[in-house]
This record gives structure tokens, C-alpha cells and sequence, in this order.
């Protein structure tokens, strides 16, 4: 059975890369400090929680790991930086960790720089040095935003990056520190760039919300959608189960990634204003037409033919189908 840790798993994609993980059969951890992951996201699975670090340490270590009952998950509601956790990391408990946690949202960077790279970035760095000779491969979730603008639609992976945000750059600098990884500790890390994740356990009430989340717990909730712009900016959408997928693929993978990166999305692209369009079919929708975004970029598509040849990895879901699961999900009719 392989063990996995994987953090920020209380949240929208942690949360289901953990459901799956057991369901592949999986000994699965989950460490997440709460600050916007959700307890009811794994409801659903056996778990035991475990609040904090000073709790946890009244605890035998090696009960984590051997008295637990089958399919059982921990849930360790802390900072995956705590020293309890890197603690545990290096005493060699996983095969593999699934970097998920991160301050998330490109605006929210762009208010809170210092907060957000502390997080993302130094936080980050102390993970994977203790990852370092302890376990097999760390799996981190990057972000499309690394490349900012880019002019050049779909983009390669080979495609400069020209980060816009802190947020971007932040993920960027930790895409450079997965390549020196290999060179100074031989810690493998393999980095997913996402387009745009969307569905199920993704909430919308807050301002730093990704649009279709937030447009349907505005229609949920009878509320103003908001539409940045002219609506005419397009996206790269990409389902979760395309995210869990690509995360399952680059864990079980044989090659030595050394930091490589990889696009993982849909590989084509839906204007907002479409998609808007579609919502309002048979709903009289309020749209607020609202200024754009700071820092936000017009259009993205990912090339995945890197991640479709080394990786094996297909999009199993598209975008219109992932938001009829997705208003569904929501109970949207």
C-alpha cells in the first residue's frame, strides 16, 4: 500500500485527489490548517481528526501509521509547515506528498504580497527540504498564471514566463526551486500548471472566488453575478477529475521529473460572456457588469501535448459536461 500526505486536503482539489487516492486504495494523510479548506468536503470519507500539532504529539507516532482502521484517514488540522509535520515527513512515513496547500487567487496576492509568499514560497521551501531523502516524489500544484499574458495561444510549456502577481510569481520561484531540488538533494518534484480548475467543493461566497464558483452560488443564493470587463476574456477551464487524474499519473509515473513541468487542462478555451450566456438560459439572471480585474489576463489555452506523451494524461472530462456535474452539484436546475 502506498502513503501519501497530501496538503491543503480539506480544500476544493486536495479534497478530491483524496477521495480518489482511497478509493485506489491509497493509505491517505491530510494536513490543513482550515483557513479556507472545509471539514465537509471529506465527510464523506472514514476520518479521523486530529487538531493541531500540540494534540497530535500526545499521540505515539507510529499509531498513525499502524493503528489505524482500513480506509481510515487522518486529518491533521495544522500548518503543513508545523514542525510536527516535518517531523513525520522525515521520518520517512510517505511515498509520496501532493503539494496542494497555497494562498490562493490572484487578487488577493496582489493585496496581501507579504502574506501570500510567506505561505507559497518560504513555507513551501521548508516542505520540500524535508521531503529531501524521506520520500519518493513530491507532486506540486503550479499555476497557468506563470506565464502571464502570453501571446502565443495554446501555450508550450517551453513558453517564457512572464508572471503578472505575486501570486504567479510565487508559484514560479517554486517551479525554479523544484529544478534545484534534484541538483542539491535529489528530491524529485514534478510541477502541474493548471488552467482554471473547476466543480464540485468549490465554493463561491468569496470575493477572491474563481467565476463559475462564484456564479453559482450567486444563482443559488439569488444574488448579482459579477462580469468583469466585457465578458469577451476566455479561459482554459479545467475539470477537477482532469486535475486528480494528472496528480495520480505523475505520482505513479517511473521517470525522474528533476522539477519538469507539465500544462494540465483541457487544451481549448470558453468566453466568459458564453458561458454566461448559457446560465441564463430560462433564468433571469442579474449581472453586474463590473470593472476588470487587477492582474488578471485575457485569454489562456495550455498545449498538453507534454503531459499527453510523458504523462499518458487525457482530459476524461470537458468543460460543458464539467459544468452540468458542477450545477448539479450545486442543485442548480
Amino acid at each position: 500500500m502506498r502513503k501519501a500526505l497530501v496538503t491543503g486536503g480539506c480544500g476544493f482539489i486536495g479534497s478530491n485527489l483524496a477521495k480518489e487516492l482511497v478509493r485506489l486504495g491509497w493509505q491517505v494523510d491530510i494536513v490543513d490548517n482550515m483557513s479556507s479548506g472545509h471539514i465537509k468536503l471529506v465527510a464523506d470519507l472514514k476520518c479521523r481528526f486530529l487538531p493541531g500539532a500540540g494534540f497530535i504529539r500526545a499521540y505515539n507516532l507510529q499509531d498513525l501509521s499502524t493503528n489505524r482502521k482500513q480506509d481510515e484517514v487522518i486529518v491533521i488540522q495544522d500548518d503543513f509547515d508545523s514542525s510536527f509535520i516535518l517531523e513525520y515527513i522525515s521520518d520517512k512515513h510517505y511515498d509520496v506528498v501532493f503539494h496542494q496547500a497555497a494562498v490562493p487567487r490572484v487578487s488577493y496576492s496582489v493585496e496581501h504580497p507579504e502574506h501570500t509568499t510567506d505561505t507559497n514560497i518560504l513555507k513551501t521551501v521548508k516542505l520540500f527540504k524535508a521531503c529531501a531523502g524521506n520520500v519518493d516524489r513530491v507532486v506540486f500544484a503550479s499555476s497557468s498564471s506563470v506565464y502571464g499574458g502570453a501571446e502565443n495561444l495554446p501555450t508550450k510549456e517551453s513558453t517564457e514566463k512572464q508572471p503578472k502577481s505575486p501570486y504567479a510569481w510565487q508559484k514560479s520561484a517554486i517551479e525554479d526551486f523544484a529544478k534545484m531540488c534534484w541538483d542539491l538533494y535529489k528530491l524529485d518534484v514534478v510541477c502541474l500548471r493548471y488552467f482554471n480548475v473547476f466543480g464540485p467543493g468549490q465554493y463561491g461566497d468569496s470575493p477572491y472566488s474563481t467565476a463559475v464558483s462564484a456564479w453559482c452560488h450567486a444563482i443559488k443564493n439569488d444574488l448579482e453575478l459579477r462580469s468583469d470587463g466585457d465578458g469577451s476574456q476566455s479561459r482554459d477551464m479545467c475539470y477537477v477529475d482532469n486535475a486528480v487524474s494528472a496528480n495520480i499519473l505523475a505520482a505513479n509515473n517511473e521517470a525522474t521529473f528533476m522539477g519538469r513541468c507539465y500544462n494540465i487542462s483541457c487544451g481549448d478555451r470558453t468566453s466568459n460572456k458564453d458561458i454566461l450566456e448559457f446560465l441564463s438560459k430560462n433564468k433571469n439572471l442579474k449581472i453586474n457588469h463590473a470593472p476588470w480585474r487587477q492582474g488578471d489576463v485575457m485569454h489562456t489555452q495550455a498545449d498538453i501535448t507534454r503531459a499527453q506523451i510523458e504523462l499518458r494524461y487525457e482530459p476524461c472530462v470537458r468543460f460543458w459536461e464539467g459544468l452540468e456535474r458542477t450545477l448539479e452539484w450545486w442543485d442548480i436546475k
